[in-house]
């Protein structure tokens, strides 16, 4: 239980989890829902006795396969596109379904203020005594706190299942760095591939910049230098550029060095950068200071501002197709790289160490994340970027990957550049406590709740501290 105790005394230190850890339970049965050309699918008997493995024999699995999750995306995905998953409600797929006759439960918990993170800590710290029909099987992570659970031995290792470095050979490189272990195991697959770009209002573009076109307006927008010359055009007639909140994780995506850095924490260059720009183009009225999600940012949906900053899943979460008189329901929005490649979210499937269905698992992770007709049926059905580089090249080439929001433009050949340029090297386990804090002290210069840069970034400072009393500044 060695990486349990670096779990425990990290959890300890961050204070977020408040000394509670856990893990629960879900069985599962056999299925056939493995593809046939990812070499299909065997139960896994066990896993390392050193990080709890599979409590089952090979044909002895439960019959409740539980799946910790924060919202009802994944379940949904599951419900509409799992071959064999007869989901209870389609049009509300966290009620579960069946598998053959093993029940799927959906245990949910909102994100907010950390409390899904509390709901697995919890689930883990009993996931060892729990009965049979209560232990976690399946957990969602996201990468902002991924590392947390990658690291510790709540997450079994993917090869204790029997999938193989071949069977996950087609995803993109990053999806992979984010779920494996400071020993070298990966931990997890997600079927999404969330690069992320630039989503231009094309009618505002033809107005400012003469042309729609994505490579004229790509040009606009190519670096930073060039973003703030075309958001002080945008400003001149009348717009807006968008939120400096829109822009704030393609800075801090391609930063050169960690947040924390031997117990100290460090703010980089570029978000030294995103503070200076932001609070130029803020001051100017070029960018607006609203809150990502609240209701003054949702406003541009129907008009008024250039443009979002998102990734594939944008598109139908976060765009309204459906509303007359959206932007998006008039086929009006448009969509480049911009000034640089970043990815923004993601969600990776775990399997929990405990669980007594590993080769139900094992199917379930393999299908969603690898099965190439099943990520094609995703990203046709759900405007997504899939996790599979011959799934996007395939829709790169194809009037499949033609998206009627964008105005019929095929967004995946940038979208797959762009995955192929993210760059994880830097992520830590405190991204997301250094992300929010410093979003919310910068809010209070931008709009003159500090004197100055310096008196927010002691408070950017001292509100991680407050999380991590471990660190210094």
């Amino acid at each position: 239980m060695r990486n349990m105790k670096k779990f425990a005394s990290l959890a300890l230190a961050t204070a977020m989890l408040a000394g509670v850890l856990a893990g629960c339970g879900s069985d599962g049965g056999s299925t056939n829902t493995t593809p046939a050309d990812n070499g299909g699918s065997t139960a896994a008997t066990a896993a390392p006795a050193d990080n709890g493995g599979a409590t089952t024999a090979a044909g002895e699995e439960g019959k409740v396969l539980n799946i910790y999750v924060w919202n009802e995306e994944y379940a949904s995905r599951m419900a509409k596109h799992l071959p064999g998953y007869d989901a209870a409600d389609v049009e509300n797929p966290l009620k579960g379904g069946k598998i053959g006759d093993v029940e799927v439960v959906f245990h949910q918990t909102p994100s907010d203020n950390n409390a899904y993170q509390e709901s697995l800590d919890s689930a883990y710290l009993k996931q060892a005594d729990a009965a049979a029909d209560d232990k976690v099987d399946i957990f969602l992570v996201e990468a902002d706190y991924a590392l947390k659970y990658i690291d510790s031995d709540f997450a079994l290792a993917l090869s204790d299942l029997g999938i193989s470095a071949a069977d996950v050979s087609d995803q993109y490189e990053y999806t992979q760095k984010i779920v494996t272990d400071s020993n070298g195991n990966l931990k997890g697959a997600s079927w999404q591939a969330a690069s992320a770009g630039l989503i231009y209002n094309r009618e505002i573009a033809k107005e400012v910049l003469g042309t729609d076109d994505p490579a004229e307006v790509q040009k606009a927008v190519a670096d930073w230098d060039k973003y703030v010359e075309t958001a002080a055009k945008v400003a001149e007639k009348g717009y807006k550029m968008c939120s400096v909140n829109d822009t704030y994780r393609v800075y801090s995506n391609n930063v050169s060095g960690k947040w924390v850095q031997d117990g100290k924490i460090v703010v980089d260059a570029n978000m030294d950068r995103w503070i200076d720009d932001s609070k130029a183009l803020a001051d100017s009225k070029a960018e607006t200071t609203d809150d990502l999600w609240g209701d003054d940012w949702a406003k541009g949906k129907d008009g008024g501002v250039f443009c979002y900053f998102g990734p594939a899943w944008f598109f139908n979460f976060c765009l309204d197709a459906d509303r007359e008189g959206s932007v998006a329901n008039k086929g009006g929005w448009g969509f480049v790289e911009g000034p640089q490649s970043y990815y923004w979210g993601g969600t990776w499937i775990c399997a929990a160490a405990g669980t007594d269905n590993p080769s139900l698992v094992k199917d379930i992770i393999l299908t969603m994340t690898t099965d190439k007709a099943v990520l094609k049926e995703i990203a046709i059905d759900e405007s997504e970027c899939v996790n599979s580089k011959s799934v996007l090249a395939d829709l790169a080439g194809s009037a499949d990957g033609n998206i009627a929001l964008l105005g019929g433009q095929n967004p995946y050949a940038e979208l797959a550049k762009g995955a192929e340029g993210i760059d994880l090297s830097n992520i830590s386990a405190y991204d997301q406590a250094c992300n929010e804090s410093l979003q919310n002290a910068m809010k209070g210069y931008f709009t003159g709740s500090y004197k100055d840069k310096d008196e927010a970034l002691q408070a950017f400072y001292k509100a991680v501290v407050e999380k991590h009393p471990e660190l210094s500044y």
